[in-house]
């Protein structure tokens, strides 16, 4: 094939590739905005000035949605576009979920002798009713103090000096378009009364640079600990400006973990806590940025136990190779609003929780703020205090 044959490829491949995607994206929005428009205005059949009404409605939000999500999350970075359109898709997804229930909810009342329009009102009502009621429990689930979550874990290894040493774990703040200065600064009041040896953030700190988020994180830099502060990157960092987070936590006082360790110490018992960069950082872009393991624990005595920051819980497999005995990770939110966590098992291994993975234990933390959309639903955030026992 000639040079010239190939430049004439690459751009039909690039614009086929495209197409699809477009495609794609007009059949999801279709289905998310379609499914819930069609089950409370078109099917419930209700009077023409009702359906009119809502169509409009639907077809309104149809439109505005790509374009607030593009002025919000484009190259402007506009917060007022990302908020209201982030709302929006919060709301939608619920409307979508509870209309499909609904709409299996048909097949009871079709068996039960329940008659259309009747029948078709009572699955729109009711959508709507469970909907609205979910969205505002949910809106303040997103917006409240997290709740503290307790677990003890019991690390084969630990030293008896080291017995009982807690640890605080926030992830995925992410201080971003909603202002979210005073809940930061409430946080960190419930994390100190934890009385902590050891706090770890594990990424997703802010969507957006510093200069944007610095008032929301300042409060992170009043957190105390007696042992350590340590922080690792998340996925949403390189998305902004993944070195400027590394570099502000270190101005805040936190230690950050870009690849390395440091050991603490009590009672004569010693603990390597240990960070690796997210699993994304290594496509970024940005220079010196990777998960790297081997460079992470090199130097540490393999008699020590090591704790380990990594902001994915799929980290856990190099985990298990290097010999770490307990990963803390976020990321997965919980899913979120339900049901979205079924689809973060797909790639991921835990959502949630405490788990083991040969000789090495994982904690997932359902993440201490929230991403995008403004709702928490069946997944409640949390600030997670790990009490480490010597067996």
């Amino acid at each position: 094939m000639a040079a010239g044959d190939a430049v004439q490829v690459r751009p039909a491949r690039g614009s086929l590739r495209s197409l699809v995607s477009g495609a794609t994206l007009v059949a999801v929005l279709a289905l998310l905005f379609g499914l819930p428009w069609w089950t409370l205005t078109v099917a419930a059949r209700w009077p023409a000035p009702v359906v009119a009404a809502g169509t409009s409605v639907f077809v309104v939000a149809l439109v505005a949605f790509p374009v607030l999500m593009y002025f919000g999350h484009g190259r402007r970075r506009l917060d007022a576009a990302a908020r209201a359109g982030d709302t929006l898709l919060g709301l939608v997804w619920i409307l979508f979920v509870w209309a499909l229930l609904g709409n299996v909810a048909r097949l009871p009342l079709v068996a039960a002798g329940v008659a259309d329009p009747v029948r078709s009102r009572a699955v729109a009502v009711g959508a709507a009713v469970v909907s609205v009621v979910l969205a505002v429990w949910g809106y303040a689930e997103a917006m409240r103090v997290p709740r503290v979550r307790r677990v003890d874990v019991t690390v084969d290894r630990l030293g008896a000096g080291l017995d009982g040493v807690r640890v605080v774990l926030l992830t995925d703040t992410h201080y971003g378009p909603i202002d979210r200065a005073r809940w930061s600064a409430r946080t960190t009041e419930v994390v100190n009364g934890l009385a902590a040896d050891i706090v770890c953030h594990t990424g997703d700190i802010a969507d957006g640079t510093v200069d944007q988020r610095r008032a929301q994180a300042a409060p992170l830099g009043a957190v105390r600990a007696r042992l350590a502060r340590v922080y690792v990157t998340g996925n949403h960092e390189y998305y902004g400006e993944a070195q400027g987070w590394v570099e502000h936590m270190r101005t805040l006082g936190w230690e950050p973990l870009h690849n390395r360790h440091l050991v603490v110490e009590r009672g004569g018992a010693r603990l390597v806590v240990a960070g690796v960069d997210d699993v994304t950082a290594a496509s970024s872009g940005v220079a010196g940025h990777r998960a790297d393991h081997a460079a992470a624990l090199a130097g540490t005595d393999p008699r020590l136990p090591v704790l380990l920051l990594a902001h994915q819980p799929k980290q856990i497999d190099d985990a298990v190779a290097a010999g770490v005995d307990l990963q803390l990770s976020g990321h997965t939110h919980g899913g979120q609003m339900w049901p979205f966590h079924y689809l973060v098992r797909l790639d991921q291994p835990v959502v949630q929780g405490l788990s083991r993975h040969g000789q090495t234990q994982l904690y997932t933390s359902r993440g201490t703020g929230f991403w995008g959309p403004p709702f928490r639903i069946f997944a409640p955030s949390e600030i997670t205090l790990l009490t480490l026992r010597a067996r």
